[in-house]
């Protein structure tokens, strides 16, 4: 699979502008089989604005990025700011398959600080048929705990995908734990930052991609605009000692010990 990794800046407050940037991007890469975009990239990570911001699934906003996505032939993730019943809003991806239809929807689970004030937490993961793979989608702090990616790769999913919009100071956070998660599970994980500047928030990009013992097989070095083209790594390990989905135990019992002072022995 050919993936295409766009570290962009979205349009503050302008979703029906950031939906056409994205077809843009998308019509102009027939070549990629799978275009990946930031977290919240067509709402824009303004939390005082998100519901303002937030688009209905059935909108005229995703029907562009379909319609490109099936133009193309190429399957595509993008983040946006969904609107829900009772005037909720979900922090959500759509996994859009190369026909143009959704895929999947996943609603991130790990609100990071003030998002859980503003967006409804999802209550499930999931798997995303596109192309060849099964990709496990998930945004930004999902990726920093092992739990989720485990769970996906338990359930199948042989492609990790974290779409964010990590800010400073925690490059690094997202270094080590975009890392981390591939070597976990030994799977490939493709992992998209946003660029520039919003809500009084820094940027960070260092976009790229992983192979599955860990190891950075591309990446944007640097916080601007850039478009990463890759080829996703193989799944998996040639050393039986290192597959750890096949040897973690299903159940850890802790036993805790405690001492009581004076005791005599």
């Amino acid at each position: 699979m050919q993936a295409l990794l766009a570290q962009l800046e979205p349009a503050p407050g302008d979703p029906a502008a950031n939906a056409a940037r994205a077809a843009e991007v998308v019509v102009a890469h027939p070549e990629a089989d799978l275009v990946v975009l930031p977290e919240l990239f067509l709402s824009g990570y303004d939390l005082a604005r998100a519901r303002e911001t937030a688009v209905n699934l059935d909108g005229g906003e995703l029907a562009t990025v379909r319609a490109a996505a099936e133009a193309a032939d190429t399957a595509v993730i993008v983040g946006f700011g969904e609107r829900r019943g009772g005037g909720a809003v979900a922090n959500a991806l759509a996994c859009i398959d190369a026909r143009g239809d959704v895929a999947a929807v996943y609603r991130k689970l790990c609100l990071f600080g003030a998002e859980a004030d503003v967006f409804e937490a999802g209550d499930e993961l999931v798997l995303a048929e596109l192309g060849e793979h099964r990709v496990g989608p998930l945004i930004c702090f999902d990726m920093e705990f092992p739990e989720p990616a485990r769970a996906l790769a338990a359930a199948g999913a042989d492609l990790l995908v974290t779409a964010a919009a990590n800010m400073e100071p925690f490059f690094a956070d997202h270094l080590i734990a975009s890392q981390a998660r591939a070597l976990d599970n030994r799977l490939p994980h493709l992992y998209v930052n946003r660029a520039g500047c919003e809500g009084g928030l820094e940027f960070v990009g260092g976009t790229r991609a992983l192979a599955a013992d860990g190891s950075v097989v591309a990446e944007v070095r640097g916080h601007g605009e850039a478009e990463l083209s890759t080829e996703v790594a193989e799944p998996g390990t040639d050393d039986e000692r290192l597959d750890y989905l096949a040897q973690i135990p299903r159940e850890l019992k802790v036993r805790t010990r405690t001492t009581t002072r004076g005791a005599s022995r």
